[in-house]
């Protein structure tokens, strides 16, 4: 519990930074780069993560592998997040920041379950139904799940659309029993 709200308090406080400096869309960009490089290097995560390794060792590897390609505001909330020892809660701060980013843009983001990959046009319009459902503006991310056989599950905003084939079939072996 307290890992969520280190992270909500951190992301909400770069979220704000960023409105002020007007690079809220910059910073979530860079912000999901920078996720997925740590993602990609779990050990380069580890090592700016380490507590055996000081603070300002710290600063000076993200200073030479950052500086210039990321914003100086993000360089900075980096070194915030070393100084106060909460750089291992990087991954979910990110999530928090794009949770406000989202929130503020009045976006609800979810996830598709879907027996294979949709193709981007199918995908569009499941976004632009769900929508129209909610009365918001909805991004989902496409998930694989084989046992749906057929059809979608949305997860979105703590609701559940299931209009999957394997959920068609449960309902009948019910109606059967």
């Amino acid at each position: 519990m307290e890992a969520l709200t280190v992270a909500t308090t951190y992301g909400a406080a770069l979220f704000e930074a960023a409105r002020d400096t007007g690079k809220t869309d910059a910073i979530a960009e860079e912000l999901a780069a920078l996720d997925q490089i740590f993602r990609d290097e779990p050990a380069y995560f580890h090592l700016v993560c380490s507590p055996s390794i000081d603070a300002r060792s710290k600063r000076d590897v993200l200073r030479d592998a950052l500086e210039g390609k990321v914003s100086e505001e993000l360089l900075h909330f980096l070194y915030i997040l070393i100084k106060k020892r909460r750089i291992g809660q990087f991954h979910r701060i990110v999530k928090a920041y794009h949770k406000q980013l989202n929130d503020n843009l009045g976006v609800s983001t979810g996830t598709l379950y879907s027996a294979s990959l949709l193709p981007a046009d199918k995908l569009k319009s499941l976004e632009e139904q769900t929508g129209k459902l909610l009365q918001r503006a909805v991004r989902l991310e496409n998930l694989v799940d084989a046992e749906i056989i057929g059809g979608v599950k949305i997860y979105i905003d703590g609701k559940l659309i299931d209009a999957s084939i394997r959920k068609r079939l449960d309902d009948l072996k019910e109606q059967l029993m």
